[in-house]
């Protein structure tokens, strides 16, 4: 459960904090417990499990998952913020050790077990956000949240619960370990709750999502299913509640915050001029909050690939894209062999989700937050899914004996 205790040491904040002390605000006590929960999955990994060989046989995803990681790390050398960055970069050096250890060493049924405590998770806190609202900041006074998790956020956590749910609910799906009943009422509480975060990034996320797991997830026939029903019911949907649906994706804006996406695009703007001048090897890790707070008062880059262009260049573009990329192809191949199907199918909507999401929110690129940390672990469980267990050796005599290690 290592993975869940990342995430909520880095989501579940107990007070509010401006958007400028990211970077130059003091140290208090959240932080110091966020910072002191990493430094224990850390050590726990350590004893646990020390230099021990894996299980199965290192794969290609694993590889591009540290290339990324001590990327990131390494460009803390040039970073106009090293000490922020710093522990940003410690805290995404345990995340990839924790990918590596599950990546090397879960079964599916662990992997199964990690969604499910996932989906308990959000449903708890969507019930925690109606019965406990806290003061929000004027930006996000009619957008649903739990705790002082952002909207934004709260909308990633809700989308992959639903895609989660929504893959052990389907018939062929990975196997349940609740009764049907209460996937039911995990989507129909994740539905709702991110339709109240107004985060229209994640829902639209959602929304490829679906679509993708109802491709991939039966083969032929579930694309078959998909065009002769699904699409067609959507569509009577979106034309009897369109209304509601251009409301939501309006939000009450105006023209022009509309056509600037929210100041996104004066945003990228910026972007593109602090990545001329360092195309290469990029401004550092964290930059892109600092540089763009500095210029326009908004955190980061509202799109991963932004972020991750400004912060580490072409290299770091380079190195996220291939990450990403060869995930993705990876998924879509296991989703051929009918035994793994319906797991590769939700794996490939999740990372459709987070790229879809990314297009308006950077957490996908950055550190410590439930979009990277999900990242990790859509290539670690990736991994368990095609990954062949290490042989090893025993001798007999003169004769070499492969004896394969059980995973």
């Amino acid at each position: 459960m290592a993975p869940i205790g990342l995430i909520l040491a880095s989501e579940y904040k107990l007070r509010s904090r401006g958007i400028g002390e990211a970077i130059g605000g003091g140290v208090d006590t959240q932080i110091l417990l966020e910072i002191g929960i990493y430094g224990l999955v850390a050590l726990y990994l350590y004893r646990k499990f020390g230099i021990r060989p894996p299980r199965r046989v290192t794969s290609v995803l694993l590889v591009l998952a540290w290339v990324f990681a001590l990327y990131v790390a390494m460009s803390v050398l040039w970073t106009p913020y090293p000490q922020f960055a710093a522990v940003r970069a410690a805290q995404l050096l345990v995340t990839a050790s924790v990918c590596q250890v599950v990546a090397s060493r879960a079964t599916r049924e662990d992997m199964h077990r990690l969604a499910h405590v996932f989906i308990g998770l959000v449903v708890v806190s969507v019930g925690i956000g109606v019965a406990m609202p806290l003061p929000r900041t004027p930006n996000t006074q009619d957008r649903f949240n739990w705790l002082y998790v952002h909207p934004v956020t709260a909308g990633i956590f809700l989308g992959i619960a639903l895609l989660l749910a929504f893959a052990f609910l389907l018939p062929g799906g990975p196997p349940r370990l609740w009764r049907k009943s209460f996937y039911v009422v995990a989507l129909v509480v994740t539905g709702g709750a991110l339709v109240a975060t107004g985060t229209r990034g994640a829902a639209a996320g959602c929304v490829v999502g679906l679509a993708v797991l109802l491709l991939c997830s039966r083969g032929p026939r579930g694309r078959a299913e998909l065009l002769l029903f699904a699409l067609p019911l959507g569509a009577l949907a979106a034309l009897a509640f369109s209304e509601e649906i251009i409301g939501f994706a309006t939000r009450g804006e105006s023209a022009e915050q509309l056509e600037s996406l929210n100041s996104r695009t004066d945003l990228w703007t910026l972007a593109l001029d602090a990545t001329m001048k360092q195309p290469i090897f990029g401004n550092g890790a964290s930059s892109a909050r600092g540089l763009f707070l500095e210029q326009i008062g908004l955190g980061g880059g509202h799109n991963a690939f932004v972020n991750v262009i400004v912060e580490g260049g072409a290299v770091g573009l380079v190195a996220f894209s291939l990450l990403c990329f060869v995930t993705m192809t990876f998924q879509l191949s296991l989703t051929r062999i009918k035994e793994v199907r319906a797991e590769a199918a939700l794996l490939l909507s999740l990372m459709a989700f987070l790229l879809v999401d990314a297009m308006t929110a950077d957490m996908m690129a950055a550190s410590a937050n439930v979009a990277s940390i999900w990242l990790f672990l859509i290539v670690a469980w990736t991994c368990v899914v095609s990954g062949k267990p290490v042989q090893r050796h025993k001798r007999h005599g003169d004769d070499q004996v492969p004896v394969a290690t059980v995973s």
